[in-house]
This record gives C-alpha cells, sequence and structure tokens, in this order.
C-alpha cells in the first residue's frame, strides 16, 4: 500500500483547522505589530532590497548599542502575510540589544519557492550590510524553512555574510518538501520531484558548522514534529527542542520576552 493512500496530506499541513481561535491569532498579530511599528522610534520601514513590490524589509534598532543582526523570516506556506504582521516578535531581542530585520517576500504562485530562497539570500546579505556584528537567523514555518536553507550547500549568500552566521534557529519549520506536493497546494509551487529535493534542506548538506535548532511546538501536527526530527537527524550540528503544550500559532511567543528560552536559544553565546 503507498503511502499516499494512507496519509491524507491537506490534512496533515493543515494547522489552522487545529487550533481553537486561529483567525484571532491572525488579527491579533496584525493589530500588535502595527502598534509596535508606531510605537518603536528606532526603525528604518521598507527598505528596498529587490525589484518585487514586496522585496522590502523592515529593521528594528535596539535602544543601545546593537550587537549584531537578527533576521526573522515569516511563514505562511509561502503563499500569505508579510512582515507587517510580525513586527513585536522583534521585541526579545531588542531588548536584549540585538538588530531585527524583518523580510517580506514575493508569494507562490508569483514566485517559485527557489525565487523566494533567493530573495531572502539578498535580503540578507543587504541587511548585513547595514549592520555589523554576528548575526543569528529565525524563521516560522515556511521561514524556518528559507533560514536554513541559507546555510545549505548552494547557499547564495557572500562569504563574508556566510562566516557571520553564529545561530540558526528554525520554529516549526519545513525541511524536507516532498510531501508538499501531495498537497492541493501544490498547484501554486508547481513543485515537481526535482524542485522539491532542490529545496529541501534535510536532503542538503550545510555549508557552515553553525549550531541549528530545530524547535517545534509539542503540540502541534505529527508532520511538523517529524520536519523538525528530521532536519535534527539529518545535520550533525542541528538539535531537536520540544516546546510543551505550544500549537503552530502560539510557538514563536517567546520572542517577545526578552527571558524566555527561545529567546535565549537564539541569542546564546
Amino acid at each position: 500500500m503507498s503511502e499516499m493512500t494512507i496519509i491524507d496530506w491537506d490534512d496533515a499541513y493543515s494547522n489552522a483547522a487545529y487550533i481553537p481561535g486561529a483567525d484571532d491569532f491572525i488579527v491579533r498579530w496584525a493589530q500588535e505589530a502595527e502598534t509596535f511599528r508606531k510605537n518603536w522610534v528606532e526603525k528604518d520601514l521598507d527598505v528596498v532590497y529587490g525589484e518585487g513590490d514586496r522585496q522590502r524589509f523592515d529593521v528594528f534598532r535596539p535602544q543601545r548599542k546593537s550587537k549584531g543582526l537578527v533576521v526573522f523570516v515569516h511563514g505562511g506556506y509561502w503563499l500569505r502575510f508579510d512582515k507587517s504582521s510580525w513586527s513585536h516578535f522583534s521585541s526579545g531581542c531588542l531588548a536584549r540589544g540585538w538588530t531585527v530585520c524583518m523580510p517580506s517576500y514575493e508569494l507562490a504562485p508569483d514566485a517559485r519557492i527557489a525565487d523566494i530562497t533567493r530573495q531572502i539570500s539578498v535580503a540578507i546579505t543587504k541587511a548585513a550590510a547595514r549592520v555589523g556584528g554576528p548575526i543569528r537567523l529565525a524563521g516560522h514555518s515556511a521561514g524556518g524553512h528559507l533560514v536554513t536553507r541559507m546555510i545549505c550547500e548552494d547557499s547564495r549568500l557572500p562569504k563574508d555574510v556566510l562566516d557571520r552566521i553564529e545561530r540558526v534557529v528554525s520554529i516549526s519549520g519545513l525541511h524536507d518538501l516532498r510531501p508538499l506536493r501531495n498537497t492541493v497546494m501544490n498547484k501554486s509551487f508547481q513543485m515537481n520531484e526535482d524542485d522539491a529535493m532542490a529545496e529541501s534542506a534535510a536532503l542538503m548538506v550545510p555549508a557552515v558548522d553553525c549550531p541549528v535548532v530545530a524547535w517545534v511546538g509539542g503540540a502541534e501536527r505529527p508532520e511538523f514534529l517529524r520536519q523538525s526530527k528530521l532536519l535534527a537527524d539529518a545535520w550533525p550540528m542541528a538539535t531537536y527542542k520540544e516546546d510543551p503544550g505550544r500549537h503552530h500559532f502560539d510557538v514563536i511567543d517567546g520572542l517577545k520576552d526578552p527571558d524566555s528560552e527561545l529567546t535565549e536559544t537564539l541569542l546564546a553565546p
């Protein structure tokens, strides 16, 4: 019996259907992010890094000398959202003295996943030219995929930028894209098997030896637990961290708290 006859892949990747009040999270993210942007003084909004309308990033600077650069890449299955819903998740890192960059990117079906990977490479390179010091990368869901792709053997980051990356935290990331070909979403992704393999970090060799943490909520869909374990098993410098009781939408809440285990994991020496 084939895998497809026993697994409903659309259900396996359905998060909102299993999270009570899921729509409320989405509304609240946008509202809290807007309030944060209005109140945070040290910022540069809508910095252009590429030709597309969505190729912009926001930079939030701490109220003291910066320790380095954190880049947070949002999720949404490469299909939805932009940087405007996540600004407040920079709070924890800012309080610890780090500058935070949050990029938007072109979405499928207007862009292929490989195109989005290239865009994030450019965004990080341009952000790194503006902010000195070490670099930490974090991303949620599809963003978790994108930040791990930055340190794969085919990385498009310049060597001097790649060498500055000290730690990567993929939060509920997707690291083997082959199963996504079996979902309705692939009508937008248009991935064939080769495309999916070429964009799967777990099937590639890392280009650097920095610590990588595959962080996932303990109450998430089984497929997201599997995806995080897969990366931890595939990469020798990667570790698996399960956050008890957290689901796909609240697993990133720790980024708002400078003293949370998630923020500490991202910024640890």
